[in-house]
């Protein structure tokens, strides 16, 4: 039996991704002394261990040493901190990734102010974010930047283009939102006060959703013809019992009407990940800039 053709109207995460690796890969070829990733964990989390398995596979195929760090639960604030401001000033290494979740007694937001911008490979600490609003966009939050390069990937012009943001989360809604009009895009957000989501997705170009909500996303939601960038991993089980993983967009539904729908999985969690491991080349490139690594 021959297999089917691709579905065009699914655009493929994992081929943007090997692109954005291929050109990391080049770039740490030619470089000298390349410094290591140190990704954290805090406390011992299933999900978090699973997340850094694929970064550590991403930083494999971007020619990054990786260097997987796990912190005790029981950690205190103050020393949390005074490790992360130790690896600010080691200049073997190149970027600091702290793994969310963390223990309730630990101040994330604290410890991503703590960890330096130009080594801020994840893009969470607020100057980075802050930085978006100048449109300097190229240590943004990598879940955010992964919907941009997706649509991008549409082929669409994002110059005056209706982008419909739905969710509001500090670190993919608002600033892909920013994002999306550091690239003259006219973007709306909607959040869990919006009188009426569908209203304002039936006229979108693009609809991007970050909520949460199984299939919260239906075709009856999204103008034909648009593109649709799915952010959400939700877990659910089957009428037989079976437990897989869906997006916020009901998929086979949507696509009948879209022009284009990112698959979950396979969308936006590749170019994710590629994108961390791009954010740490521009990282590199900046370090270099400052004299702090030769």
């Amino acid at each position: 039996m021959k297999d089917l053709a691709p579905d065009h109207r699914l655009i493929d995460g994992k081929a943007v991704a090997a692109r954005i690796f291929a050109a990391c890969k080049a770039y740490t070829d030619a470089a000298t002394n390349m410094p290591r990733l140190v990704s954290i964990s805090v406390g011992d989390n299933p999900e978090v261990a699973v997340y850094m398995r694929n970064q550590a596979r991403g930083a494999e195929r971007a020619g990054l040493r990786f260097d997987q760090q796990y912190w005790d639960a029981g950690i205190t604030q103050e020393e949390a901190k005074a490790n992360i401001q130790a690896m600010n000033d080691d200049p073997t290494v190149l970027g600091i990734i702290l793994q969310r979740p963390v223990p309730d007694h630990i101040n994330v937001r604290s410890l991503q102010s703590a960890i330096h911008p130009l080594k801020d490979v994840e893009g969470m600490n607020p100057a980075s974010i802050g930085n978006i609003v100048y449109s300097d966009v190229a240590l943004a939050p990598c879940t955010a930047a992964a919907s941009v390069e997706l649509i991008k990937e549409t082929g669409l012009d994002l110059k005056g283009l209706e982008v419909v943001m739905i969710g509001h989360s500090e670190i993919v809604g608002k600033p892909a939102a920013m994002m999306l009009m550091a690239e003259g895009a006219t973007v709306t957000v909607c959040h869990h006060m919006t009188r009426s989501v569908a209203m304002h997705s039936r006229r979108a170009d693009v609809v991007v959703v970050a909520v949460g909500k199984a299939h919260f996303i239906g075709p009856d939601m999204i103008k034909p013809g648009a593109a649709v960038i799915d952010i959400g991993i939700n877990q659910i089980v089957d009428a037989d019992g079976n437990t897989r993983i869906v997006g916020d967009v009901d998929t086979d539904a949507v696509k009948e009407v879209a022009g284009w729908v990112t698959p979950v999985p396979g969308g936006v969690g590749p170019v994710t990940v590629a994108l961390l491991m791009r954010n740490a080349t521009v990282a590199h490139k900046r370090q270099l800039a400052a004299g702090w690594v030769n």
